[in-house]
């Protein structure tokens, strides 16, 4: 997860002595942090509730801090075609660590705007000398996934083929499908991702109200924590996303706390473009 992976880079610079792991984040490592442990029936996917609507056109930008400092800038673009919409992630390196640790990211993904569930999600990683292109296709007709995976430095690619069970979201579009849910205090449900060679159940926990303070203004807000139940994740830190306390749940903060630090995205643009 990209932006993880960056700010890893930076501490290990700073701070020698400790042994971690390369976390690879954008604005799905909300998720992906959590799609690890693996569970042979998976939920099914719940569709939008009703009157929700992804937006026609939408531009969010997030900064991107570890502990106090800058790191990073990511913007997210919803686009309506037809009966499916596209959401697109980029994420850049900023700052003085952009001096030590180059990354641009860019992630695109396709989904029902009425099921929710994802037909094809691209990931494009630029990280130091790492250059990775992967799209993911899933074929609900033929109920499989098929992940091509190259690397543009070594010229190495890689085709994989895995079924799948129903209607599923990716890493990107999980965070902001949760949106389309009821968020109700002490509440949970599942969400089946796809992720890469393998389908992931995530657990969504709505744990309570908070007041967030942005650039953008004070809202009142839902905290939701992804957890998993089994794998590595539980050792791998926290991970909490603060939605509107309205109609639109619009994520307007999300965080990641382990050892290592505490890496934090605010949003500081909404722009209907």
């Amino acid at each position: 997860m990209s932006v993880f992976r960056t700010v890893t880079f930076f501490v290990k610079e700073q701070l020698p002595t400790l042994k971690m792991s390369a976390y690879r984040a954008t604005l799905i490592s909300a998720l992906a942090l959590s799609a690890v442990a693996q569970n042979p029936q998976p939920a099914a996917l719940a569709p939008p509730r009703t009157g929700f609507a992804f937006p026609q056109k939408e531009t969010l930008t997030y900064s991107v801090d570890w502990r106090v400092f800058p790191v990073a800038t990511a913007t997210v673009h919803f686009e309506a075609d037809g009966d499916r919409e596209r959401l697109t992630t980029t994420a850049e390196t900023s700052g003085a660590i952009n001096m030590l640790f180059h990354l641009s990211d860019r992630f695109q993904t396709s989904f029902d705007r009425e099921k929710a569930c994802t037909y094809e999600f691209d990931k494009q990683t630029i990280e130091g000398r790492r250059q990775i292109n992967s799209t993911l296709h899933i074929d609900y007709a033929q109920n499989k996934s098929s992940l091509d995976e190259k690397n543009l430095v070594t010229g190495q690619t890689k085709h994989v083929e895995t079924p799948v069970a129903g209607c599923l979201t990716d890493l990107l579009t999980g965070m902001f499908y949760t949106a389309s849910q009821p968020l109700e205090i002490g509440h949970s449900f599942v969400v089946p991702v796809a992720d890469s060679e393998r389908t992931v159940p995530v657990t969504m926990k709505v744990e309570g109200q908070e007041e967030i303070k942005t650039t953008l203004g004070t809202f009142k807000t839902i905290r939701v924590q992804p957890t998993a139940d089994a794998g590595v994740v539980k050792n791998r830190g926290n991970i909490w996303i603060w939605y509107t306390d309205d109609d639109r749940h619009l994520p307007v903060q999300m965080r990641a706390r382990s050892f290592w630090g505490t890496i934090t995205f605010r949003l500081t643009g909404d722009e209907n473009k």
